[in-house]
């Protein structure tokens, strides 16, 4: 979603999310090298790389999950860069983690209630019956434990339970990894409808063309820095960058 496709409101409000200089650490392992990285409302944002160059470190380090960090995060123009992570989640960012993180001896009407909450707006458009409908398969599974599911069962419950939050941002590591074609399939539908709906997303996935296929702007990172930042429909007809930066 570029500049001449959002709105004038919002681009004259403030990003939803922005980092400034984001430099992130494992260790004595300097991670994440200056990156700066803006998402505007509606925009769905794929963030992108070959692995091991920094992506999940930048997820988590937006979210407050990375202790040792330098640089600004705002979230709608209030600095973050302080914040804990449950302070950064109530803003409206909701993270569907690599290895999706249910809680395997809550059932799967227990996972989804604990997250529900109203939005930041004081909204509630997602709620426990919109998300069975929009994921049939778990309303079979509701007395199911989490740890009952299969892996793209408890996928969609984890994606479910983020939407239980009214985000306002749905970040997404890894969305469709290790799950059968068809199952990959429904989840893209999922992030489809839910991108319909104005939610902003950032997505991490291993078939960059799918995941370009279905965002506004594509940022990808080598060895901690951002050396591409596009429209996601130029990087997609650029076989050249694609190969440089993400072929295998």
């Amino acid at each position: 979603m570029s500049n001449e496709t959002l709105s004038p409101q919002a681009v004259l409000r403030p990003p939803l999310l922005e980092s400034t200089g984001l430099n992130a650490w494992y260790g004595t392992s300097h991670v994440l090298r200056g990156v700066d990285l803006m998402i505007r409302e509606g925009e769905t944002v794929a963030l992108m790389g070959r692995n091991g160059m920094g992506k999940s470190t930048l997820l988590r380090s937006v979210l407050g999950h990375v202790k040792r960090r330098t640089g600004r995060v705002q979230i709608g123009g209030i600095d973050m860069s302080t914040a804990r992570a449950h302070a950064i989640a109530r803003r409206g960012l909701s993270y569907v983690p690599e290895g999706r993180g249910v809680f395997p001896n809550l059932s799967v009407r227990e996972n989804l209630l604990l997250a529900g909450q109203p939005g930041v707006d004081g909204k509630q458009a997602w709620t426990f019956e919109r998300v069975l409908n929009t994921f049939p398969r778990l309303k079979v599974r509701l007395s199911n434990g989490g740890a009952q599911l299969s892996g793209g069962e408890q996928q969609m419950l984890a994606i479910g339970r983020a939407l239980m939050t009214n985000p306002v941002c749905l970040i997404l590591d890894e969305a469709t990894e290790g799950l059968a074609p068809k199952i990959v399939q429904e989840i893209w539908q999922v992030i489809s409808t839910v991108r319909a709906t104005g939610i902003a997303a950032i997505i991490v996935d291993r078939n960059y063309r799918t995941v370009l296929e279905h965002a506004d702007r594509a940022i990808v990172l080598e060895k901690g820095q951002v050396v591409v930042e596009a429209a996601a429909a130029d990087l997609l007809a650029d076989s050249v960058l694609q190969q440089r930066y993400l072929g295998v």
